[in-house]
């Protein structure tokens, strides 16, 4: 009987030494070697997945910002459940779908609403929270080009590459908001320009 959606995972035992020779299990089943660009690619999704656990422990994240962070945590664990099953365009797989980029995609739209115009490129940092948020932008485009890379070898869900490029878009929103909210300015590229270290 397949299991509940909603059900939790049990994990009986955390090490198992099947992987002691350097392969591991697909979500199917199948053994690949742990240098797989698959394997490689749903890691890296793990490692955004740590880096929005960092942010969201940030002491000054706007409690505003905590439920999108929230849901996109989640929605990584779908995203690397689906990078772990070889895709064949059709089966009941746990699987990234349009729905999730819509999501997405309208919060992009409602925290970039009151935020001002951009008038240069914006370097990380400000709030501890804008530049963890940051650090989990640089992430996601490393893992974005993880799964593309994964793509040209493998049969990939198309959509688990644009969720990446979204989420990527809305890390970036989200710290600026993360200064905005906390009125603090961003720091701004000043091409050609110097930052003074006079006190």
């Amino acid at each position: 009987m397949p299991r509940d959606r909603n059900e939790p995972v049990r994990l009986t035992k955390i090490y198992t030494r099947g992987g002691d020779k350097g392969e591991t299990s697909l979500g199917d089943g199948s053994r690949a070697p742990k240098l797989d660009l698959r394997i490689v690619a749903y890691g890296i999704v793990d490692e955004l997945n740590s880096q929005l656990g960092l942010a969201l422990a940030s002491p000054d994240l706007p409690a505003e910002l905590r439920p999108p962070l929230e849901r996109v945590q989640n929605e990584l664990f779908d995203l690397g459940a689906d990078l772990s099953v070889p895709f064949v365009g059709t089966d009941e797989r746990l699987r990234v779908t349009q729905s999730m980029i819509d999501g997405l995609e309208r919060l992009c739209d409602e925290h970039n609403e009151t935020l001002p115009e951009l008038k240069s490129f914006v370097l990380p940092g400000g709030t501890d929270a804008a530049a963890r948020l940051h650090v989990a932008r640089a992430v996601s485009r490393r893992a974005e080009l993880a799964a593309l890379t994964a793509a040209g070898v493998h049969d990939v869900n198309p959509l688990a590459l644009v969720y990446l490029n979204r989420v990527s878009d809305l890390l970036f929103i989200l710290s600026r908001a993360a200064n905005a909210l906390a009125a603090r300015d961003e720091p701004l590229w000043r091409p050609g320009g110097t930052v003074s270290t006079e006190s």
